[in-house]
């Protein structure tokens, strides 16, 4: 029985238009001399490496790139950022992009820091210290990984995506400009801003904090639903229904994008002190084999999860509906639930995130290995308001499928 909660951030959380231009002031309070930016070819040819470059020289830091970054990055993306960052010596790291980026800064801080190899932290608060001083830039507004204490690799020979979980990984500065998102692509901004809405829905209907099922002898920082988790989640819920439409439709819709980097970091928040759950656990065997994002993955599964996991928490479920802008006047608190989850749905489909996952090239025979290899992930599953067996798993993707 937990009788406690605490909560987590960033060190410091800058937010706002043309934030970016305080980045040297930042850099300067951590005392940083010389940083490493680990981004990708893509935000270099868009400009955003070279603008997140010139208030770092304006203040005196000497400045180099790794553009090696990738999608759903491998253990050979860490291994490449580490060999350039060793050469280079930085006394600080920034993790410029989408979650892929960032979480893979904070593997490259990890392992300056404490040496080894990545594949050793995997798991649940195994990094023994504090990292190289971190700072996170998104150019999405999705994962979160700019305040999360996590990181996701794939692991390409099991294919499968693991996770790191250390409040160790916490960046010292999450810096959120919303005008960095602008250059965003229609789909990166639907699939991040379908894993914002999952992360603050998974934190907002998780197993409660009072009964967190957390074995006496194990460390987690997840630790259920709690009440700042829920401000952090209902305010993200809402923002992402509000706008997250408007922001796919137009990327340069600036009051969008304010609202969805807020609802992207306060979901960011809200699961990465409560956790996340089900959708996680059946992605991560479903993307490391399709190779999907790691946002259209968990937008697809997404309402299928909230259906199987409905009897357990109808009145939050109600609650989704409302946040959502769904009128639910009149309705019984049963309806309401299910209003929330044809909403999700419909907003699934509407921004083009994949309805089923026979479109990422599932075929039938694979579900019942991926709800095996899901089930064994315990750390994520003790977080879901309803316990599960392999064959109620399987039905789960059947159902998808």
């Amino acid at each position: 029985m937990r009788t406690t909660w605490t909560f987590h951030s960033a060190g410091q959380i800058l937010f706002g238009r043309e934030a970016i231009l305080q980045l040297g002031e930042a850099a300067g309070r951590l005392g940083l001399k010389r940083v490493l930016i680990v981004a990708d070819s893509i935000l270099d040819k868009a400009g955003l490496v070279e603008r997140v470059k010139q208030p770092l020289a304006t203040a005196g830091v000497t400045v180099d790139a790794f553009l090696g970054g990738e999608p759903e990055p491998s253990f050979r993306a860490v291994e490449a950022c580490l060999a350039q960052a060793r050469t280079f010596r930085p006394d600080g790291i920034v993790g410029l992009g989408g979650g892929s980026n960032m979480d893979l800064a904070k593997l490259c801080a990890t392992l300056l820091a404490h040496g080894g190899e990545a594949r050793a932290f995997v798991g649940d608060d195994k990094i023994p210290g504090p990292i190289l001083p971190l700072v996170c830039v998104p150019t999405t507004a999705g994962t979160g990984s700019e305040v999360s204490a996590a990181a996701v690799l794939t692991d390409t020979v099991n294919k499968m995506k693991v996770g790191i979980l250390s409040n160790h990984l916490r960046p010292r500065v999450a810096l959120i400009d919303p005008l960095l998102t602008v250059s965003c692509p229609l789909k990166v901004t639907a699939d991040s801003g379908i894993d914002a809405l999952t992360h603050a829905i998974e934190a907002y209907t998780a197993v409660d904090n009072e009964t967190f099922p957390l074995p006496a002898d194990e460390r987690s920082v997840y630790q259920g639903k709690h009440p700042l988790g829920d401000v952090m989640a209902e305010k993200a819920i809402s923002l992402i229904g509000a706008n997250l439409r408007r922001a796919v439709k137009d990327g340069h819709d600036l009051d969008a994008r304010d609202a969805m980097a807020l609802g992207a970091t306060l979901g960011g928040l809200a699961f990465s002190n409560v956790g996340v759950a089900l959708v996680h656990a059946l992605e991560y065997p479903v993307g490391g084999a399709t190779h999907c994002s790691h946002g259209a993955g968990n937008g697809l599964l997404l309402p299928y999860v909230m259906r199987f996991n409905k009897p357990a928490r109808i009145p939050v479920f109600a609650a989704i509906a409302r946040l959502l802008g769904e009128n639910i006047t009149g309705l019984s608190e049963d309806a309401a639930a299910e209003r929330a989850i044809d909403t999700v749905e419909k907003l699934r489909n509407d921004i083009g995130i994949p309805q089923r996952l026979r479109d990422l090239g599932v075929k039938r025979e694979q579900l019942r290995p991926f709800a095996e290899k899901a089930i064994g992930i315990k750390r994520i599953l003790r977080v879901n308001p309803r316990t599960l067996t392999v064959e109620e798993a399987e039905t789960i993707l059947e159902s998808a499928f």
